[in-house]
């Protein structure tokens, strides 16, 4: 996926289209309950941006959803504790 990486956190509250996204093995696989790392290509500002996360919650999210890529989503992180696409 193309795209310039950035900090998930730096895309907080932000209005972004998510365009695509990949769930592989995690090299960090003893810190992530699943082994599971997501990489996933966005659009923020009109500039293709790439994140990634062992976020369960929104790789629950996608796979529930991709059938509706590309979509507008803003990314939340809930009670200091997990991240969510609303």
């Amino acid at each position: 996926m193309d795209g310039e990486k950035i900090r998930i956190d730096r895309a907080l509250t932000r209005e972004l289209t998510v365009m695509a996204y990949r769930i592989d093995k995690s090299k960090f696989d003893d810190k992530t309950r699943r082994g599971l790392c997501m990489t996933m290509q966005v659009e923020i500002d009109g500039e293709k941006r790439v994140i990634f996360t062992a976020s369960e919650v929104l790789m629950d999210q996608l796979e529930e959803h991709k059938d509706r890529l590309p979509f507008l989503a803003t990314l939340q992180k809930i009670d200091g504790r997990f991240y969510t696409l609303t």
